[in-house]
């Protein structure tokens, strides 16, 4: 089906083929930035796919390729072709496909096989982006309950000028962006979730039974908490007053042809019907209401699960009897419940089937909800696989940054895209370093800040860093050993990269740094009477007991042989003599300034009060008037 950005399409009334209503359908778009190259930068306008999970509330770039021997990507590709990324760094790749000769999912599902992160399918006309809808699903399409890839199409103008780039030798570099797909105005996500209570529909029935019965832990945490407020939704149609007294339309309609749901099995006769289901979905929202009017909304998800378990259509048991078995085992008022049913007999509005029809009419961002199963987000209607985690990731995108609830960063949502590769972003094996983030907005490559020291780069790539502090950081990826206590290292602190093997020690600084033998390189203890022993990363030299060795000039000094070393026999007594006139000297320069401090502090003192050694002089004093 093609539709067009707010943009009116036919919606036939699969009930009765003789009338068809005009429905808004609004097409969910996010942000396609082209980044390279220059003469293509720009922000296009790229469709979310409902299929596959978008990555709401997040972004991922990626490199541009197109296979010309597989345009449309109808066919598998072969084992030599990959867009998987092989090391640290590799950028995600976009595959760019023609649309035509097969289900978008189908060329989706080939994408994700090959392993690309994401798929670009480009119009083949010129026209206003459209969303990309599932097939029917059955046996043949069971593979889209793996489908995971994000996926949006493009416009035909946009995918000519990809193309052109490409045959050029041009890199191209896109940047998806999904963070303001859906709103997030405050603390508090409000969302929506339009159902059915027929559980004989195919495999679209089990995917939202299996859905409901994975996501009502989830959905009920963030209610009973405050985070969400969410309301069940059940679409009606009703039936032209000059067929309410059809066979179709008393089979598939309660209060007088207001009120319709297909047929279970659509034929019409046999087996449960659309009334019967319609009166179903009633209940379920009456339930919902009176659980609301109580402050439980979430005993909804329960009632759900457990009717869907107790009183399925196969064992003969979807009826009023099981209904009303189930919602007495919860504990909710069951008159309630019968007056907000209503006599479905009656030719009488429903206020609450009502309500329900008025709501499925889209307003403002929102289109109209004409498919079962839909979830709308703070008033924008979900697209991709519903699933619980993806479900969950969508809605967590929809609070405003940084009040999102401790149940948005838990493994219920963290996929941990970093343990793959690395998430393709810069990483330090050595000092175990990595600019890769998970969260649930998704992976970011952002270079990290380890333990106060910042580091700098575009964290796919590179990353270094920024301080002269690089060494407290795992010791900056550099050798480093600990023997005896102390602690030798090849990281060189005042350089923001670079490692180099200390004194003492050889190597690349990275790997490894040896000990060097400085005793048997002979590079030390040359003389005739030195000995030599080597230590970590260094050496130690001695002579015999009665000589000294002297590290500068590399030899042993004898203090009873002046003859110690070849012609220079009287060097230790002069050595020893300076010694003693230094000593001689100090002392007697001791005791002169000593004296001399003595004296000046003597004849300062002398002047206030008189020493034992002195007479006291008398002071003259002024005895005149003032």
């Amino acid at each position: 089906m093609r539709t067009g950005k707010l943009g009116f399409v036919i919606c036939v009334w699969i009930l009765f083929t003789i009338e068809s209503c005009l429905c808004r359908f609004v097409v969910e778009n996010i942000s396609l930035k082209v980044s390279s190259p220059e003469n293509l930068k720009f922000s296009y306008e790229c469709a979310v796919a409902n299929f596959g999970i978008p990555r709401y509330g997040g972004t991922l770039r990626g490199l541009v390729k197109y296979q010309k021997a597989n345009p449309n990507a109808c066919n598998s590709f072969s084992d030599d072709i990959s867009f998987n990324t092989k090391k640290p760094g590799d950028l995600p790749v976009f595959l760019l496909a023609d649309r035509g000769d097969c289900y978008f999912t189908y060329k989706a599902w080939n994408a994700q096989n090959a392993g690309a992160a994401a798929l670009l399918v480009t119009d083949d006309k010129a026209e206003s982006v459209i969303t990309m809808d599932l097939p029917k699903l059955d046996s043949k399409t069971d593979y889209l309950k793996n489908l995971t890839i994000s996926s949006g199409f493009i416009t035909h103008s946009l995918g000519v000028s990809i193309k052109k780039a490409l045959e050029n030798n041009d890199l191209v570099l896109v940047n998806l962006d999904w963070t303001e797909a859906l709103p997030h105005p405050d603390e508090r996500v409000e969302y929506e979730f339009w159902t059915n209570s027929n559980d004989e529909c195919g495999l679209k029935c089990d995917d939202q039974l299996n859905f409901v019965k994975n996501f009502k832990e989830v959905a009920q945490k963030l209610e009973q908490n405050g985070h969400t407020r969410f309301t069940p939704h059940y679409i009606t149609w009703y039936c032209p007053e000059e067929y309410v007294s059809s066979t179709k339309c008393k089979s598939q309609c309660i209060n007088h042809g207001r009120y319709c749901a297909p047929d279970p099995e659509e034929d019409f006769s046999k087996g449960y019907t659309g009334k019967e289901v319609v009166v179903q979905n009633l209940i379920q929202a009456c339930l919902f209401k009176a659980a609301n009017e109580a402050g439980k909304p979430w005993i909804w998800w329960d009632y759900v699960t457990d009717f869907s378990n107790l009183c399925r259509m196969k064992d003969q048991k979807y009826n009023n009897e099981c209904a009303r078995e189930v919602i007495s085992l919860l504990g909710v008022d069951i008159k309630k419940i019968d007056e907000c049913v209503g006599n479905s007999e009656a030719d009488t509005e429903n206020a609450i089937l009502k309500a329900e029809q008025a709501a499925q009419i889209g307003n403002g961002t929102r289109g109209d909800v004409t498919i079962q199963p839909t979830l709308v987000i703070n008033n924008r209607q979900y697209r991709g696989l519903l699933d619980k985690n993806a479900v969950l990731k969508a809605i967590c995108s929809g609070f405003k940054e940084t009040t999102e609830p401790a149940l948005c960063l838990s493994n219920e949502i963290e996929t941990n895209e970093c343990m793959i590769n690395n998430g393709g972003c810069w990483m330090d094996k050595i000092a175990n370093i990595t600019a890769c983030k998970d969260t649930f907005r998704g992976k970011v490559c952002e270079c990290p800040i380890v333990d106060g020291v910042k580091f700098v780069g575009d964290g796919y790539k590179h990353c270094e860093a920024s301080t002269p502090l690089r060494c407290l950081v795992n010791n900056g990826g550099c050798w480093e050993s600990v023997k005896e206590g102390r602690n030798y290292t090849a990281c060189i602190d005042d350089h923001t990269k670079g490692c180099e093997c200390p004194p003492g020690f050889k190597g690349d600084g990275v790997n490894g740094c040896e000990d060097i033998d400085e005793c048997k390189e002979k590079r030390v203890c040359q003389c005739s009477k030195c000995k030599c022993k080597n230590t970590y990363g260094s050496y130690e030299c001695s002579c015999a007991a009665d000589s000294f060795y002297l590290k500068e000039h590399d030899i042993c000094i004898s203090t009873k042989d002046a003859s110690t070393r070849n012609g220079s026999g009287g060097f230790a007594w002069v050595f020893i003599g300076l010694i003693a006139i230094g000593v001689v000297g100090y002392i007697f320069y001791k005791y002169r300034v000593r004296r001399y401090m003595d004296s000046e502090i003597r004849a300062i003192m002398a002047q206030y009060m008189p020493l034992d050694s002195e007479a006291e002089v008398p002071i003259a004093r002024s005895t005149g008037d003032i």
